[in-house]
């Protein structure tokens, strides 16, 4: 049988582990479009991107057999573009642009579900006050960004006007390039509010409150599948995430509403041929949740935890989607009955004088059955100047964890941590 070859945007190795490990890899040959770097860090240059990925699938001499991405923004744009410029299976770029750009997302939410709290557009441009209508404590964020970066939880008048001013600081670095995929569209009815708003505003949202969750899932042919739920935990008395964990632990009505509503504001968005994850505030107590935000992507993070407890890492929906393919995703078919990712982090600024090497991580997964360990910073870098961080602290280290009962997912998580040997000039 011959090769398939598939092009992975910002394709890294990390990933690239995880793709060789999908039903049919062995069929398929995988080539790197552009560099992480290149659609992660710095300036986002899109229409320079989109320009350099073309001329690398012009220059590629044999069938392109699809073009896929798991990265957020331009990533999750610039696959649709580059799927239709080679008459490829893709996701619509509509759908794409009304999950990115918050206020949009929000807006097509309302008609269909009261699952998010209360919002509104803020400008700017002048001195920006707290919206009319929407309390104290909320979040300010832009309107399109990523990672957590330029969010911030604001107490009153005064941390929202710094926060304006941080946001204003950062906002082109997303919100420009963004503007650009919005100008160059034709055939997408654009709202006149999203359009008289663009991608260099901002959006103030009330504090949600509760557990955080999310759901995996994708649309093949217009069919919406929701096939997995997932809890994600902070640590204690910060917004930064702590660990993801799968399948979530939260009780069945509640997953039950979860997948529901996902299902409903897919569908209303017309997100088509792509996957998806939806992010949740959850209360227990009462069964109410809250939709966070939208996601036109699944999200690389949860891989591992698919693969460690249903047997196939769910880049294999991705790769199907991509090959124009219904996705037929396994159950309960792992090695373990849960699994986690965690986020290994440092809350205070500093330069990496060494990170763990490969070697000291290998002898860890011996001694440690189910682990795996991906360093985020290079020996040498200063924790303040890593892209898409979020607003509070900064990642060290991703640490991936299978076990049979949530007390061994903590008790892996706490001894490979203890024996990761980072080293750091203060700040």
């Amino acid at each position: 049988m011959s090769e398939t070859d598939i092009f992975v945007l910002g394709l890294d190795d990390a990933n690239l582990r995880t793709l060789r490990r999908v039903p049919g890899a062995e069929n398929y040959r995988y080539h790197g479009l552009l560099t992480q770097a290149d659609v992660q860090e710095g300036d986002i240059q899109i229409a320079d991107l989109i320009e350099r990925a073309t001329a690398e699938l012009d220059a590629f001499d044999g069938e392109i057999g699809a073009v896929v991405g798991y990265w957020d923004f331009p990533v999750t744009t610039m696959v649709p573009i580059l799927g239709r410029r080679y008459g490829l299976p893709t996701p619509n770029l509509e759908g794409v642009l009304k999950c990115e750009h918050k206020y949009w997302s929000r807006l097509e939410q309302q008609k269909v579900t009261d699952a998010h709290p209360k919002f509104a557009l803020v400008d700017l441009d002048g001195e920006p006050k707290p919206p009319e209508g929407l309390s104290f404590p909320m979040w300010l964020k832009p309107v399109k960004s990523f990672s957590s970066e330029l969010a911030f939880h604001v107490k009153d008048e005064k941390e929202f006007t710094e926060a304006v001013e941080e946001i204003r600081d950062g906002i082109g670095r997303v919100g420009k390039p963004f503007q650009y995929i919005l100008d160059q569209v034709t055939g997408i009815d654009i709202p006149p509010e999203v359009a008289g708003s663009g991608a260099l505003a901002a959006l103030a949202e009330e504090e949600m409150t509760g557990l955080q969750a999310a759901t995996e899932g994708y649309v093949y042919d217009g069919e919406v599948v929701v096939y997995g739920a997932l809890d994600s935990i902070n640590y204690p008395d910060s917004s930064s995430f702590l660990r993801h964990q799968y399948p979530s632990q939260l009780p069945e009505p509640v997953v039950e509403k979860m997948l529901d509503v996902s299902k409903k504001i897919i569908e209303q968005i017309g997100l088509n041929n792509s996957t998806f994850s939806v992010e949740f505030f959850c209360r227990p107590d009462t069964g109410d949740v809250k939709v966070l935000e939208i996601n036109p992507r699944h999200s690389q993070s949860h891989a591992e935890m698919f693969e460690n407890v249903d047997g196939v890492p769910d880049h294999y929906n991705m790769i199907e989607l991509g090959l124009g393919r219904r996705p037929r995703m396994p159950d309960d078919k792992g090695k373990y009955k849960i699994a986690a990712k965690w986020y290994y982090r440092r809350f205070e600024d500093g330069i990496v004088r060494r990170v763990p090497t490969r070697a000291e991580i290998e002898q860890l997964q011996q001694e440690i059955p189910g682990i795996d360990v991906d360093i985020v910073p290079a020996e040498g870098q200063r924790l303040s100047e890593m892209d898409a961080q979020d607003s509070y602290s900064y990642e060290l280290a991703f640490v991936y964890t299978g076990a049979d009962s949530e007390a061994e997912v903590k008790d892996k998580y706490q001894r490979t941590t203890d024996a990761l040997n980072f080293e750091f000039e203060e700040v």
